[in-house]
């Protein structure tokens, strides 16, 4: 296999084999982070993943749940056809990949309503912006009773983990809009957008699973 030049899409060097990309960083978290997708996402979920990727998540949830229907999206055209190309392995489960870009809302025009909005390691490799838009679409289109569920490192003031900081001062190196987003500010912009946070997963490598349910009108 070949591997793809470092890119401003993945913090990582991803091998290449006719189109269908690998993730290290995936090959190491899929199978804990599937296991809690099993649990936290309702029974038939619609699911809308923002930032795919190499589309190896969405594989990996649903053959744990062959009862999701799993709509992949990513900016990036190398990682959409990556997904397509690993859609072949969750027997009819992974939807056509959709260019979905969160600073462009010309992308989110024809996204129908979902269960659950499902985003991994994105927020810390973007402009706040996006986070705000994440939470603004899952406002708008998530259906009653569906979930927002959030995967990647937080900091957490004084019990930030010391690997957690250096990560951030790096990717306030590589561009400045970037960094590792505080878990309060992430949960209280959430919040501003009628999603309660209802659980907070320890994950391997001091990352966490955020779970947001939405909030219905009393």
């Amino acid at each position: 296999m070949s591997k793809l030049p470092r890119s401003p899409i993945a913090l990582e060097d991803r091998a290449n084999e006719q189109g269908r990309l690998y993730s290290p960083s995936a090959a190491r978290n899929r199978d804990a982070i599937a296991a809690v997708l099993a649990r936290a996402l309702p029974t038939g979920a619609s699911v809308l993943e923002i930032g795919s990727g190499t589309g190896e998540h969405a594989v990996a949830a649903c053959q744990v749940r062959p009862d999701l229907s799993w709509q992949p999206s990513d900016p990036d055209a190398a990682s959409r056809d990556s997904q397509a190309s690993w859609a072949g392995e969750a027997g009819g489960a992974i939807l056509a990949p959709l260019e979905i870009d969160l600073l462009r809302s010309q992308t989110l025009a024809e996204i129908d309503g979902f269960d659950a909005l499902v985003c991994m390691n994105v927020i810390h490799i973007a402009p706040w912006a996006v986070a705000e838009a994440l939470a603004a679409l899952a406002q708008g289109r998530l259906r009653p009773g569906g979930v927002v569920v959030l995967y990647g490192p937080y900091l957490q003031g004084d019990a930030t983990a010391p690997s957690n900081l250096a990560f951030d001062a790096s990717l306030k190196a590589r561009n400045p809009e970037w960094g590792v987003r505080s878990l309060d500010a992430v949960v209280a912009l959430l919040a501003s957008h009628d999603l309660c946070l209802i659980e907070q997963v320890d994950m391997p490598a001091n990352n966490l699973m955020l779970i947001f349910q939405r909030r219905e009108p009393e």
